[in-house]
């Protein structure tokens, strides 16, 4: 037996060829075009989880304070503990930029609430605020505890 003669100006290349390469790139073109939106999916839920358990954890430590004290805890800056609130929740969470941007903040006999926790400079857009008022509230922005009281301030009121 032997093998086919090898002709004389033919190189013998074994690999892909470029339409086997096109068609490679392609399907992982499409791959990632599907990838890539359920990640942010997946990755905006997961800012909306974090924000919303936040929330829900300043809130009780607000109440508590109150139901200690009898009274709120003085208005304070963004991104600064407030008088007293020391070591009724993690600071290291307070001082941090939250998940959906801006600072932690605590509002004190403002027009919109006597107290309220809020976000002071948040970078999403109003349709992930709607995604995280519907998990919190009513849904609306512009109604129930959780509002929007500003173009980059939202809050959830402790008390109206």
């Amino acid at each position: 037996m032997s093998s086919a003669p090898h002709r004389p100006g033919h190189a013998s290349h074994r690999g892909f060829t470029l339409v086997e390469i096109m068609i490679v790139v392609v399907i992982i073109g499409l791959l990632a075009a599907l990838a890539i939106p359920a990640f942010q999916r997946s990755q905006r839920a997961s800012q909306n989880a974090r924000v919303i358990n936040d929330f829900r954890i300043f809130m009780q430590s607000f109440e508590v304070y109150n139901t200690q004290t009898g009274s709120w805890p003085a208005d304070s800056p963004a991104g600064i503990v407030p008088a007293g609130m020391s070591g009724n929740f993690k600071e290291d969470t307070w001082t941090a930029t939250t998940a959906i941007g801006g600072r932690w903040n605590w509002d004190q006999g403002r027009a919109w609430a006597t107290a309220a926790v809020a976000i002071s400079g948040f970078t999403v857009s109003d349709a992930q605020l709607l995604e995280i008022d519907a998990k919190l509230d009513d849904g609306n922005l512009a109604t129930g505890f959780f509002r929007k009281v500003s173009t980059t301030k939202i809050c959830y009121i402790v008390e109206p």
